[in-house]
């Protein structure tokens, strides 16, 4: 069998670990909630505490599609706490235990991070736009109506020249897949830029992403461009390279207002990534050990 076959087959049999290790804590965690809601309800009847349950429903009306990504706000839990959150972007004490060994990084982290880049980082720059891996698997599957409510209406994406897209190469609406890369629409270069640190596997996904929105975001006439970027070394670190990369490129936008000309990180950037994400999760919410 191929050397690169044999790599993905042990990427997916990984991410197929990683996602029975995530359905037993989640089960974990649901375990306990039920407890905990048990409790409380038996303390309030002891008690003869009236509690009072408020609902709300959406009284505005239209014809049109609502494509707001909706992400209900997650639930605290003894089992599997939340030890940062932003805006509606959590990372849990599972999600941190991938960050100490050879795993494979799931969308919950990706998903931190590019909000961390938009919230914190550079809240200030109205010339970046960061789509999460949440968003850019919705979008493979909206047609140009949907799409233009969530890039140009809610996200002003027609103003912004430096779009950075977090996505991976999952075929279904289903969270998931095997292999992250990073693509950036720049205006000022005309073209879409696309970053694999797997020796382009991912390169279809991110050609039919491009088709999907280009029109939308008023780049038809822009080039599709793979680019040169250190590979990785192992089967699991593609996430840490997306994040790697949209640190260095971010910082080279804000330098020389173009992506052109970039060069591949290094590999010590790459090994260096997983200990500084802990100490950033931690600075941000709860005091974790690392």
């Amino acid at each position: 069998m191929p050397r690169n076959v044999r790599q993905k087959k042990r990427a997916e049999r990984r991410v197929q670990a990683a996602a029975s290790a995530a359905t037993a804590a989640a089960s974990a965690a649901a375990a306990a909630d039920a407890e905990a809601e048990a409790e409380a309800l038996h303390n309030s009847n002891n008690n003869n505490i009236n509690l009072g349950i408020a609902s709300s429903s959406n009284s505005n009306s239209s014809s049109s599609i609502n494509v707001n990504v909706n992400v209900k706000k997650p639930k605290a839990s003894r089992a599997d706490p939340i030890l940062a959150s932003l805006s509606k972007n959590a990372v849990r004490m599972s999600d941190i235990q991938l960050l100490h060994g050879p795993h494979w990084l799931n969308d919950a982290i990706l998903n931190f991070y590019f909000a961390y880049l938009e919230e914190v980082k550079y809240k200030s720059n109205v010339d970046f736009l960061f789509v999460t891996p949440e968003l850019s698997q919705c979008m493979l599957y909206m047609d140009d109506k949907e799409l233009h409510s969530l890039l140009v209406t809610q996200h002003k994406a027609i103003r912004k020249p430096f779009i950075f897209i977090a996505m991976n190469d999952n075929h279904s609406r289903d969270r998931g897949g095997a292999h992250w890369t990073l693509l950036v629409a720049s205006r000022p270069d005309k073209s879409f830029f696309h970053f694999d640190s797997y020796g382009g596997s991912n390169t279809d996904s991110s050609i039919e992403l491009v088709n999907n929105i280009k029109d939308v975001l008023d780049m038809r006439h822009a080039r599709f461009r793979s680019m040169r970027c250190l590979q990785q070394s192992n089967d699991y670190d593609c996430g840490i390279h997306v994040i790697c990369m949209a640190d260095q490129l971010t910082d080279y936008v804000n330098r020389y207002d173009s992506v052109d000309g970039v060069q591949p990180l290094h590999q010590d950037v790459i090994k260096a990534k997983r200990n500084q994400l802990i100490k950033l999760v931690a600075s941000l919410g709860q005091h974790i050990k690392y």
